[in-house]
């Protein structure tokens, strides 16, 4: 099955993609220039992973993956909270690495979980550096020792480098035929995807993203991965120049757009509708920022003239950055008593969403 864009209509694509373009670059350019842009990043991490659970017909609760990711869930994580969790990991990675990074070989290959292990490169002499070597030794005799140490550094050093480099899920060369359809080929699919990557280089980056996703859906490239076409798409306009600061929410978006929209048989409502998730998603970003800006105003406003060994500056950023906090959470990255912790968290008036005495957790007004 091949991919084919040729006949879209360009002319009527062009307002949509100008908007969509505008809405995303200023976005972009509050989130850089902004006193809580690395909050308003990491926050929308946790809203664009739930999110794009919803776009697969899964439900995850957004407090249920923002304790997971603190290591404080208090329950054994469903099938559907650890895809969440894969898809934060996945998205925090992307940014973390550079804009081209995920399209290119490698990072597709380590996004897919199938990055083969690399060999450290273990120092060998070629003939003449070890006649060289053997004519110093005969000159100098702790040159021999010497040199067999540095060898056995430079090993050790490369299997410290094996050892500490992140590892990658690994996957067994023979998938269960319960899981995967044998005749479903990943490889042969991810080409004709790389196709449309190559094709469309000449077209507005925006409308290129777009194209990206709705390839990824119609040639279903991955059997049990489809959220990670959302993430390539966003990646592709990180490394257009479109998106520098933050990764786009593409799920966040796609939430706000009508299903029948999105998978409609025809091309050219499909384009429309990721277009208007991409306009709606960078609005909804505008708002959320204006609100984490105003929050944070009310809260130094409160914490003003305290002392500076005071833990409450600490506790703004964390508040910030995520959509909830926990008294566990404040405890442990504030490293206080969970007492104390209740105690800074009454400090700033934060909204209290549980309402219980056992297990209580904040997010801002």
């Amino acid at each position: 099955m091949r991919y084919n864009f040729a006949d879209l209509p360009l002319h009527r694509l062009m307002e949509p993609v100008c908007r969509a373009t505008a809405a995303i670059t200023r976005l972009d350019e509050r989130v850089f220039r902004s006193t809580v842009g690395q909050g308003w990043i990491e926050r929308s991490h946790f809203v664009d992973s739930v999110a794009s659970l919803w776009i697969d017909g899964e439900l995850v609760h957004l407090e249920d993956l923002v304790l997971h990711d603190a290591a404080m869930g208090i329950r054994a994580p469903t099938h559907e909270l650890t895809i969440a969790y894969d898809i934060l990991r996945t998205r925090r990675r992307i940014i973390e690495n550079e804009p081209g990074w995920a399209l290119s070989r490698e990072g597709l290959s380590q996004l897919r979980g199938k990055a083969a292990e690399l060999q450290p490169a273990i120092p060998t002499e070629s003939p003449l550096e070890t006649k060289s070597a053997e004519l110093r030794d005969e000159e100098d005799p702790l040159a021999h020792y010497l040199a067999e140490i540095d060898a056995v550094v430079a090993r050790s050093e490369a299997a410290l480098l094996q050892v500490m480099r992140p590892s990658e899920p690994t996957y067994p060369k023979e998938r269960a035929a319960f899981l995967y359809e044998p005749d479903w080929d990943e490889d042969e699919r991810l080409a004709e995807w790389q196709d449309v990557v190559d094709a469309s280089v000449n077209l507005p980056p925006v409308l290129r993203a777009v194209l990206l996703l709705d390839a990824w859906n119609r040639l279903q490239v991955l059997q049990h991965a489809p959220w990670l076409g959302r993430l390539l798409a966003a990646s592709l306009l990180r490394k257009e120049g479109v998106t520098t600061a933050h990764l786009a929410a593409f799920n966040l978006g796609l939430k706000q757009v009508g299903r029948e929209l999105r998978t409609s048989p025809r091309q050219e409502v499909r384009i429309l509708a990721f277009l208007e998730a991409i306009t709606e998603a960078s609005l909804t970003g505008l708002k959320e920022h204006d609100r984490l800006v105003l929050a944070q105003q009310q809260m130094q406003h409160r914490i003003a003239g305290r002392r500076q060994s005071s833990k409450l500056p600490q506790l703004v950023d964390l508040v910030l950055s995520r959509p909830m906090v926990s008294s566990g959470m404040i405890a442990k990255s504030l490293s206080v008593t969970p007492q104390g912790a209740l105690k800074i968290a009454s400090e700033l008036h934060l909204r209290e969403l549980t309402g219980r005495g056992r297990f209580r957790a904040w997010g801002i007004i």
